[in-house]
Formats: structure tokens, C-alpha cells, sequence
């Protein structure tokens, strides 16, 4: 009798391994490259499909998600925004190189067109080097056309030190979502 129940037990934990395994191999890990680089989170493929973290995508692509969850639906939104920076002493000259240790006014312009959910805030930050962040202006805004232009009002930054230093523009689909780049500029200080 002993030898019997042994015998089943060593016949149940050859099952469950074997399935084990056949259950790793149906669901492989895929790595996620999105424009040269490598996301944190993997993708996996089973029954040859592939699902893919699609928030870190959605960060990378600088796009807006939408989750339905009544409908189990996810949208992906992403907007044309052309972002130009324009000094403040003169409205005609865009830049994108500064002197280091200099004192600049300057404001951002953007463009969004493409624009295919609404929008209820937007932001606008710079962020140094070091990845510091300074708000140049965050509002809300009530925008349900497919564009609109944003400026903001002008800012004095101090580029203290050598690098590049991103200038960043959020959105918000509504007022409980999280922020979303959805673009970005480079100043070079050297």
C-alpha cells in the first residue's frame, strides 16, 4: 500500500513538472526596443502573439493612453506637437544653444494638431542636466478640437552649468490621469 501511494505521488510530480515546463516554454519573454532603446519591462509572446507593457511604450512614443473599463479597451492618442523656443528680448529668434553661467528669458511655443481625445491640463518643464525639474507653467485648459497653440508666459532660467537640458510638454486627457510627455526640446549649454 505504502509502495502504491508512493508510486502515485511520484507519478502526480512528474505531471506537474512536465507541465511545468511546457508552460515556460509556450510563454517567452520578449526584449522591447523602441527607437534604439531597450524598455524595463519585457514583452511576452504566446500562441504567437505578442503583448507589449503598453505605458512604457506609450511613454516612449510620447503618446496618451486611454483606458476603458467597462469595455476592457485601451486607445493610444498621439498628438503632433512641434515645440519652439523663443527668445523673450526678440519674438523673431528661436534657439537651441546657450553660454553656460548665463541668465536667459525665453518662451516656449507649441503646435499640437492630431489631436483626437480632449485635453484638460497641460504642463510645460525644464529639466537640467542632473534631471531637476523646474514647472515653466502647468494650466488647465478645455480643448476638444483636433489642434490648438499653447505659449507660455516668459521665463528667466539660469543655465549654471554645461549639458542639455530637456524642455518637456505634458498632457493630461482628463483631471485624474497622470502626466504624459508627449514632447520634448534640447538646449545645449556649453
Amino acid at each position: 500500500m505504502r509502495l502504491r501511494k508512493v508510486l502515485i505521488a511520484l507519478m502526480l510530480l512528474s505531471v506537474w513538472g512536465g507541465s511545468m515546463i511546457f508552460a515556460d516554454a509556450a510563454v517567452q519573454k520578449v526584449r522591447v526596443i523602441v527607437n534604439g532603446s531597450e524598455l524595463d519591462d519585457t514583452g511576452l509572446l504566446e500562441d504567437n502573439k505578442t503583448y507589449l507593457p503598453l505605458r512604457q511604450i506609450a511613454n516612449t512614443l510620447q503618446a496618451l493612453i486611454s483606458w476603458d473599463e467597462s469595455a476592457k479597451k485601451v486607445t493610444v492618442y498621439k498628438p503632433n506637437v512641434h515645440m519652439f523656443l523663443f527668445k523673450a528680448s526678440d519674438k523673431e529668434v528661436t534657439f537651441g544653444n546657450v553660454d553656460k553661467n548665463n541668465r536667459v528669458s525665453f518662451m516656449v511655443f507649441a503646435q499640437i494638431d492630431n489631436l483626437l481625445t480632449s485635453v484638460s491640463a497641460v504642463k510645460v518643464s525644464i529639466f537640467d542636466p542632473y534631471g531637476s525639474e523646474k514647472i515653466i507653467q502647468q494650466q488647465s485648459v478645455n480643448v476638444t478640437k483636433d489642434n490648438f497653440w499653447f505659449r507660455t508666459s516668459d521665463i528667466k532660467y539660469f543655465f549654471d552649468s554645461a549639458g542639455k537640458y530637456s524642455v518637456r510638454f505634458y498632457m493630461k486627457a482628463n483631471d485624474n490621469d497622470e502626466w504624459r510627455q508627449v514632447s520634448e526640446k534640447i538646449i545645449t549649454a556649453q
